[in-house]
């Protein structure tokens, strides 16, 4: 029996995470839509609590004019399982705020969790309230 190609392989949980972002970032709103459980919980930065990626860009939307992320490394927590696997993605952002202002070096830290091949959960940290609140951070990086 030939296996069936019409159906993408499942990816690891690391794997997983870095298309989504890749996706995400493009933006390819479909896309994304594969990789997430209908039940997907959001706690954006500030503890802001979301149900789907497109709130994220809203809220986004408001705080830069265009925002990247330079992924530095995804790390999967041993002991996982299919049911239940956390990842974290690691790394910085990059772009401008609302006035055009550039910025770089900008850390963020943000968990997963991958849940039978979906992502089930994320949280979102980053410096970016630090650094609006305080603009001379974002000089020092």
């Amino acid at each position: 029996m030939q296996p069936d190609t019409a159906t993408p392989p499942t990816l690891d949980p690391a794997a997983l995470v870095d298309e989504y972002l890749r996706i995400l970032m493009i933006p390819d709103p479909a896309g994304v839509q594969k990789m997430i459980s209908p039940e997907l919980c959001i706690r954006f930065t500030g503890g802001r609590a979301m149900r789907a990626p497109a709130e994220c860009a809203a809220f986004n939307a408001q705080r830069y004019r265009w925002v990247r992320k330079r992924i530095e490394r995804t790390e999967v927590v041993a002991g996982g399982t299919p049911e239940h696997t956390v990842v974290y993605s690691l790394g910085t952002l990059y772009g401008e705020w609302p006035d055009g202002t550039p910025f770089e070096g900008n850390r963020y830290v943000d968990r997963y969790v991958v849940c039978h091949g979906l992502i089930a959960q994320m949280d979102v940290w980053n410096d970016s309230a630090e650094r609006l609140l305080e603009p001379r951070l974002g000089a020092a990086a």
